[in-house]
């Protein structure tokens, strides 16, 4: 009997637990599986317990949904709990772009934008970055939280660098209009909003999407969980995921301070400071600039990359794009000019010499203007930086040191021939070396 009952017993808990699932089934699924429906059912829930920031949960700029679902997550009356002029903009874009991030956004003919980010909230912050080149260093980003009172914080962000010390709040180049921005949780939601008012008409520009959980700690920002940057096109409304990595940009930037800051400097000294060693300074000066000809090559192509994946319009990129192409162009002169070089008794041989040492320098030179705009513009950081200064002290310094025993070398081997006067004015042909001690004491 006893055996019986506590069947009968398990049996009720059973059903119980089955009719219990069938019961909450639509919302675990909601939960789980669409990422839109759960931005949707939280936000009139009012459930603020649910994290969106799926590492593995993409919504795209075309998306992965329906028609129903984007009018779900759009088609939310913003003037019931955004201040004006917010809430009063009508006809606003409005694209899911990355997990329950949706953005809203409406252009002027005076080139203002009004720009309304929302995103499933619990703790910590949300932002929105605009970037030159796609990359987190040396974007402004608007950064929205609500702090552990409740009080509401958005700040402009200037990313200087990679690391939190180098988040500076209160920087950027956002051109902010004279609007206030503001910040608003509405059910599960925040919603960030803020005025831009650009020079000109804004198309294609790399956006930042970030989060992190952690409450920033005296206008701090704590370190991202998850961040995501994309290509939007505010004129279409169309995204694309930019899949350009750090690890490449420092590559490319590692191949370059190499090539052209190291290899090629130590092959172009070679044959003006050690052609008494020859053949030696000749084999050792075509494969050394043969070995940096092949980094400032894999440079160029790895540039182009890059180039292709960000497909953005900047000054500054376009320069050292352009700088690194005719570094190129004047390196495949020298190797051309490596295999036509005419033989020493010929009259045009002076005339090769004079360019192919012309040649070089010009190329030596821009390209270590290239390696510091490229610092520059890549908000490499201070080891970049105080990297290559100290490389190319060392280059210059060896230089100095190498030029001042050529020039006393030269001088004196030399003799030097003058004439004097004797006693019956007749010449007398006097020849007086000058050594290495002499020459110093006189100067």
């Amino acid at each position: 009997m006893a055996n019986s009952r506590f069947q009968a017993h398990v049996s009720k808990i059973l059903v119980g637990l089955y009719v219990f699932s069938l019961i909450l089934e639509p919302k675990i699924f909601a939960l789980a599986g669409d990422e839109g429906a759960a931005a949707a059912t939280n936000s009139s829930e009012g459930n603020a317990g649910v994290s969106p920031q799926s590492k593995d949960d993409y919504i795209g700029g075309n998306g992965g949904n329906n028609g129903i679902e984007v009018s779900q997550l759009c088609n939310t009356d913003l003037q019931t709990f955004l201040p004006p002029p917010y809430g009063n903009i009508s006809r606003m874009v409005c694209k899911p772009i990355w997990n329950t991030f949706i953005l809203r956004y409406l252009k002027r003919e005076d080139h203002v934008m009004t720009i309304i980010l929302s995103a499933i909230y619990t703790t910590g912050w949300v932002g929105m970055g605009f970037s030159k080149d796609g990359m987190m260093a040396g974007s402004s980003a608007m950064v929205g939280w609500f702090n552990r009172k409740g009080q509401a914080r958005i700040k402009q962000f200037f990313l200087q660098g990679t690391r939190p010390s180098l988040v500076i709040a209160g920087k950027g180049e956002l051109p902010l209009a004279n609007v206030p921005p503001v910040v608003v949780i509405h059910g599960a939601m925040i919603y960030l909003a803020f005025q831009l008012k650009f020079e000109n008409s804004i198309g294609r520009q790399p956006i930042i999407l970030a989060f992190g959980t952690r409450y920033p700690h005296h206008l701090h920002l704590t370190h991202h969980d998850d961040k995501r940057t994309i290509m939007f096109d505010f004129s279409g409304g169309s995204s694309s995921v930019l899949q350009v990595s750090s690890r490449e940009k420092k590559n490319h930037g590692a191949l370059g301070v190499i090539g052209w800051g190291l290899i090629l400097p130590v092959g172009a000294i070679v044959p003006r400071y050690f052609k008494h060693k020859d053949p030696l300074w000749y084999y050792l000066h075509a494969i050394i600039q043969l070995l940096g000809f092949v980094f400032g090559l894999a440079t160029v192509l790895l540039g182009i990359q890059l180039y292709d994946k960000l497909n953005v319009k900047n000054a500054n990129i376009d320069a050292h794009r352009g700088i690194g192409i005719f570094i190129l162009v004047l390196s495949i002169l020298q190797i051309l000019a490596f295999f036509l070089r005419p033989k020493k008794e010929s009259k045009i041989r002076r005339y090769w010499n004079w360019y192919h040492s012309w040649f070089g320098r010009i190329a030596l030179f821009f390209g270590a203007i290239n390696v510091v705009l490229g610092i520059q513009i890549g908000y490499a950081g201070n080891e970049w930086k105080i990297g290559y200064g100290f490389l190319l002290a060392i280059i210059l310094l060896s230089v100095i040191v190498l030029e001042a025993l050529y020039w006393m070398e030269k001088i004196g081997s030399e003799g030097h021939t003058f004439n004097i006067p004797d006693e019956s004015n007749a010449m007398i042909n006097v020849r007086v070396v000058f050594f290495q001690k002499s020459v110093l004491l006189t100067l």
